[in-house]
């Protein structure tokens, strides 16, 4: 039987094996992974996943007890305690980074660091302090911006749980385009998300605001209304509505898509 299972509540699920185990959904299980031995919980259970590919995942080690669920809050009031201690390293030492989280594996074998900055980063001299103090693996991981906001979370402009907390997988590349597409204002403020970059979800509408756009006449085009050549000044996808300029009056008409 293949699980998933989540490492944090809104971060992503990942597939395991769970061979004879009896699991239910949030069961907190340990698992083994590439990083090491780590806590979590189940997400979904009966995964449908290919058969020829469940050899290659890896395994859920057991369900968690309470010594375990234990020693899960012990190490993420450690990992608070080292984030205070790197973040006051890198303004010491003056480094061009801003720390986004710290955790450690559950068994201690690696303490890993996600950070942000705009350039790469020379962190060595960062790594063998953290490594002389905490004797265990560092892993430092420059991640971007929107990755940022899907560690931290928070709501967007709707008003709901960011779309990359919650149910958003990928993030596929988003362009000013999709927003001139949808004739929204380019407005920072209303096109770009917590992150500062341009809104996930001006992509979710996109194909359709194209496919409607292909099939009305562009701004500045000549069309025929009422038997006189007009300029069209105007659009409204959605609706199928043209406004043109005839003869110096703004008209609205109608504009057969199918």
């Amino acid at each position: 039987m293949v699980v998933s299972v989540k490492f944090k509540k809104d971060g992503k699920a990942y597939y395991f094996e769970s061979e004879d185990l009896e699991l239910n959904k949030e069961d907190y299980v340990l698992v083994e992974t590439e990083k090491g031995i780590q806590f979590g919980f189940i997400n979904d259970t009966n995964v449908d996943f290919k058969k020829n590919s469940v050899s290659d995942l890896k395994k859920v080690i057991r369900k968690a007890d309470d010594k375990d669920y234990n020693k899960y809050l012990s190490n993420l009031k450690s990992a608070k305690e080292v984030y205070d201690i790197v973040k006051c390293k890198v303004e010491e030492d003056d480094i061009p980074m801003k720390i986004v989280d710290v955790s450690f594996t559950f068994d201690k074998k690696q303490l890993l660091i996600n950070f942000i900055a705009d350039e790469r980063i020379d962190f060595r001299e960062l790594v063998k302090f953290l490594a002389a103090k905490y004797k265990t693996y560092i892993e430092m991981h420059q991640i971007g911006v929107r990755d940022k906001a899907k560690e931290i979370g928070g709501l967007g402009q709707c008003g709901h749980a960011l779309c990359c907390t919650t149910f958003k997988k990928s993030m596929e590349g988003i362009s000013i385009n999709m927003a001139k597409n949808q004739n929204i204002s380019l407005n920072p403020s209303k096109i770009n998300g917590c992150c500062g970059r341009l809104l996930c979800c001006l992509s979710y509408e996109d194909d359709v605001y194209c496919e409607l756009r292909d099939k009305m006449p562009k701004i500045n085009d000549e069309i025929e209304v009422d038997g006189q050549k007009c300029k069209v000044i105007k659009l409204d996808l959605l609706k199928g509505k043209v406004y043109v300029d005839l003869n110096g009056i703004e008209k609205v008409v109608d504009y057969n898509v199918e």
